[in-house]
Formats: structure tokens, sequence, C-alpha cells
């Protein structure tokens, strides 16, 4: 399942009526989260991109595929995002099965706004370190895109603890541009010590470097 990030968490709301998925998309919105509805598990299904940085607020009772089977299927898929299940039953085993499942919250209609939002926050705190943690990685491995083939070859012999004039006799270049090979690379990198450089450079794929 791709991903897309983005610094703005998404509630996806899912809920076959249209009067509630309309006042909860207006509340969610109103407190600066994006909102994205759907009218069926089904339609939720046919996504092609889940956020990182977001959560599902889902009906327990809808036709066809209800809350809890939706649930089931999204942990079948590993389709990993926190889930807040409102319903107007409140039905005890359901709340029992949905919160042994991984669910944040179980709130029963009508509930207060206060009650929805303390919930997604709470849902959203549970992935933020880990979206950020992504994006910080994203960021920095468009950065190290950035650098050219040579100052990449600089960069690798010069984590390894080489001297500038090893690297120019390797390479076969002089003295003075691979200190500019060198200058370059800390200034896309935006790292004012090599050390911290090599050190960030280690949560990048094998592969890139």
């Amino acid at each position: 399942m791709k991903t897309a990030a983005s610094t703005t968490p998404t509630v996806y709301v899912v809920d076959d009526d249209v009067s509630i998925r309309e006042s909860l998309s207006s509340l969610i919105r109103a407190e600066g989260m994006m909102v994205e509805v759907f009218a069926s598990p089904l339609d939720f299904l046919a996504i092609e991109r889940l956020k990182d940085f977001a959560c599902v607020v889902l009906d327990v009772r809808m036709p066809g595929l209800d809350g809890l089977s939706l649930q089931d299927e999204l942990a079948h898929r590993g389709w990993e995002v926190p889930i807040i299940f409102i319903t107007g039953h409140g039905d005890v085993p359901d709340a029992v099965r949905a919160m042994r499942a991984g669910a944040i919250d179980f709130l029963k209609k009508p509930f207060e706004d206060f009650a929805l939002l303390h919930a997604i926050t709470s849902a959203l705190s549970r992935v933020s370190s880990t979206f950020h943690e992504k994006l910080e990685i994203a960021e920095l491995q468009a950065r190290y895109d950035q650098l050219t083939p040579r100052e990449k070859e600089v960069l690798v012999m010069a984590t390894k603890g080489r001297a500038n004039k090893v690297i120019a006799l390797d390479l076969g270049i002089s003295e003075s541009t691979v200190k500019v090979h060198r200058h370059n690379v800390m200034s896309k990198m935006q790292f004012r010590s090599l050390p911290e450089l090599a050190l960030a450079l280690q949560r990048l794929k094998p592969e890139s470097h």
C-alpha cells in the first residue's frame, strides 16, 4: 500500500448517513485538519493512497460490509491506521471486539464534539512520531539525491575517515577539488559536521549511499 506524506493530518470518515458525514466533516475541518468522507467501507477500500498522518472515524453498523468487518480487512491488508468507532447502538460485544482489535475509542451517538476531537487527537498522537520520522528521512533522501555522483563518492570516502589527500589520489583529482566537493556536500545536506552527517546517512536505505 503506497502512502503519501502531508504535514496536515487527514481524518477519513466512513458513514452511510450523509448528515453525519457532513457534520463531522465541518467539525474536523474547523480544527484545521483535512477530511475525506466515504459512504461505505467498500468506497474507502477503493482509495489508492493511504495518508501516513491519518486516522479513521468509522460507523459500526452499515449495509453490506460493516465497520468491524472493515477493521478486520484493514488489518488483513496491512493498512495500519488508528480507528475511532462511532455507533448509534453501543453494543458491549462490538465495543470489546473493536478495542481488542486495536481501536482507539468507541463513541455512542450522539456524542459531544470534544469527545470525538479528543479521540482524534489521541489517534493522531499514535502515528505522529512515526510519521515525522518518515518525513525527516524523506527530506534527508531528497537532499542526498541532489548530490552529484562525484560528491557522493567524496562523501562516502570522507565518512570512512579518509583524508582529503587520500581521496584526491583515489579519485585522480586535486586536493583543492576535494575540498570544494566536501563543502558542496555539507551545504546541500545541511549539516555542520561530518560525524553528524555520517550518523544521519545510516537512516537511509543501504543502496542510497
